[in-house]
């Protein structure tokens, strides 16, 4: 009897496991191009996609508005060059990440199009993945704030402000890279 309720519970278990995301084994290749998840257990972030729009970064948000080549996308899709970190897409303007980290950025985490600059304090370089494809700035990781627009959660870089603009509950959490084989190209809103 014992070992019917073990059995039944391992196969539930497993079928559990093999339904949630699953990361990348080894380190990403240095062209790949990725969607990042949120990883801070026991949240209603852990898992997230990141997804881009109106110049930013969120998690769940309720639709990206963007221009894709394959579709509408429920998550954005990065790569890295240079340091830099940059919004896939195959058309010729780029879209490239940016923190500030500065007294008056307190970390935001946003992207500018084409040739526009970043703000003031705007970093653009740094940006790498570590050896568990999780994504830091320098060593810097990220937060996620509740109560963005539409109910989102907005991602800003740890600049070490636990309040970042005022904003209340963020959570520290992880931005683990995942592999996309079939990337979807899009133009995100600015």
């Amino acid at each position: 009897m014992f070992f019917n309720i073990f059995a039944v519970a391992a196969s539930l278990l497993l079928g559990v496991s093999t339904a949630l995301p699953q990361a990348t084994e080894g380190p990403l290749s240095p062209d790949a191009k990725f969607s990042l998840m949120a990883l801070r257990s026991a949240s209603e972030v852990h898992f997230a996609s990141f997804e881009a729009a109106k110049s930013n970064i969120f998690l769940h948000l309720p639709s990206q508005n963007a221009s894709c080549d394959a579709g509408p996308a429920e998550y954005a899709t990065f790569y890295l060059q240079d340091g830099g970190l940059y919004l896939y897409t195959a058309s010729t303007t780029p879209q490239q990440l940016f923190a500030d980290r500065s007294g008056m950025g307190q970390g935001t985490f946003g992207y500018t199009t084409g040739a526009q600059s970043a703000p003031r304090n705007g970093e653009r370089a740094g940006f790498q993945l570590d050896e568990n494809n999780d994504l830091t700035l320098d060593g810097a990781g990220f937060l996620a704030c509740p109560n963005s627009i539409d109910g989102a959660w907005s991602v800003w870089v740890s600049a070490g402000v636990e309040k970042p603009a005022g904003n209340e509950g963020c959570l520290g959490i992880s931005a683990r890279a995942v592999n996309a084989p079939n990337p979807n190209g899009c133009l995100y809103s600015e």
